[in-house]
């Protein structure tokens, strides 16, 4: 069995914020050579996630908005980890629901998906740089 391991980086501005990152993910399956296997793609910061979902500008509005609903930023004392001198209670609390990974197959060579399906990193803190591990392990 092989396996390959990659890094992207990501800085989105601003606080929140969605990146389809299915291209540099096929990429990293294109760079691996395995043919046959699983992809697991890995947000690597507690404030950030990856999920599967379509790429649909609606739905995302949609998932912010539910987001806020659920862990609204402000106020910031609302947050027992904010009393630590952060402000990110929020977000670690929207990172859980979305998701810190996803595993896709690999067959013949490419992400094997459903319809509509991409993969996406969540920012929920952002204006800083944070990774995502790509790990492929297969033949």
């Amino acid at each position: 069995m092989k396996s390959f391991r990659k890094e992207l980086w990501f800085n989105v501005p601003g606080r929140r914020g969605f990146v389809n990152i299915t291209g540099e993910v096929a990429e990293c399956v294109s760079q691996s050579g395995i043919n046959e296997g699983l992809c697991l793609i890995n947000a690597m910061h507690i404030t950030a996630s990856v999920f599967v979902n379509d790429d649909e500008g609606g739905l995302h509005a949609d998932f912010e908005k539910w987001l806020e609903g659920l862990a609204p930023h402000q106020p910031l004392a609302q947050y027992r980890h904010n009393l630590t001198g952060e402000d990110n209670g929020d977000a670690h609390l929207k990172r859980t629901i979305m998701g810190r990974d996803v595993t896709v197959a690999i067959t013949a060579g490419q992400l094997d998906f459903g319809p509509w399906e991409q993969i996406f990193y969540g920012e929920f803190d952002g204006n800083r740089r944070k990774r995502v591990l790509v790990k492929i392990i297969g033949e």
